[in-house]
């Protein structure tokens, strides 16, 4: 790496940690430029040289939030060979963090970010590489993937490659899975439904299962230990 490039990537974990020093301490809608480039020690318009808005900055920040996700991911995902349930649990762990932490969850799937989160998420794990350790090379593509509605995809295709469920309905089911989850998630960060995480979880994983189950080859009541737990 030329040395330029060693000063940018340098400059750019300083910002990234001071914004993640502020969401740990005062919570994410309590970030500013100002408050960044104090701690960071540097004024506001060298933070702009490096980052074309503050959403970004959130945004870089806001993935060394979610290190806690992709390690239950691994165990949940591998806790079963049958390719219906692992997509139910995949959403289940996601639904377990996105809900606990979801000004994090927003910040990453949801917010707008004015360019290409791809291209974030690419720059995000070429500065921290070491985030990626242990993380089972199957689901490294998965986790790389910035698109919700690819990543849930992914994991539902395997379902339609061995017959649990007819291609055709696989837009939808994707489609609706997300849908479901957002309402929630933003029923949640508008105090909307006074429901703890377990009611939460329970609700959402409800709509999900019939939704999954009711279009697949299996039917609603599938015998399936994981899928039942909510």
């Amino acid at each position: 790496m030329k040395k330029r490039d060693i000063q940018i990537n340098r400059m750019l974990t300083y910002f990234i940690d001071a914004t993640a020093q502020i969401i740990e301490k005062e919570g994410i809608e309590n970030v500013t430029i100002r408050k960044i480039a104090d701690i960071a020690g540097y004024n506001s318009a060298t933070i702009y040289n490096y980052f074309g808005e503050l959403s970004h900055l959130i945004f870089f920040a806001a993935l060394k939030f979610i290190k806690g996700y992709i390690k239950d991911l691994s165990i949940y995902m591998a806790s079963s060979d049958h390719p219906l349930e692992k997509y139910l649990l995949s959403w289940e762990c996601f639904c377990k963090h996105s809900f606990k932490d979801p000004h994090i969850y927003h910040a990453i799937f949801i917010a707008n970010l004015g360019e290409m989160p791809s291209e974030l998420f690419q720059r995000y794990y070429n500065l921290y590489q070491s985030d990626l350790i242990d993380i089972p090379e199957d689901l490294k593509s998965l986790i790389l993937e910035d698109n919700l509605s690819k990543r849930s995809r992914t994991v539902l295709e395997k379902s339609v490659k061995e017959g649990y469920i007819k291609e055709e309905n696989l837009e939808a089911i994707n489609e609706m899975t997300i849908l479901i989850w957002q309402g929630m998630l933003t029923s949640i960060l508008n105090k909307r439904r006074e429901y703890d995480l377990d009611e939460a979880m329970k609700k959402t994983m409800s709509f999900i299962r019939q939704v999954t189950l009711g279009a697949s080859n299996l039917g609603v009541d599938a015998d399936l230990y994981n899928i039942q737990r909510y």
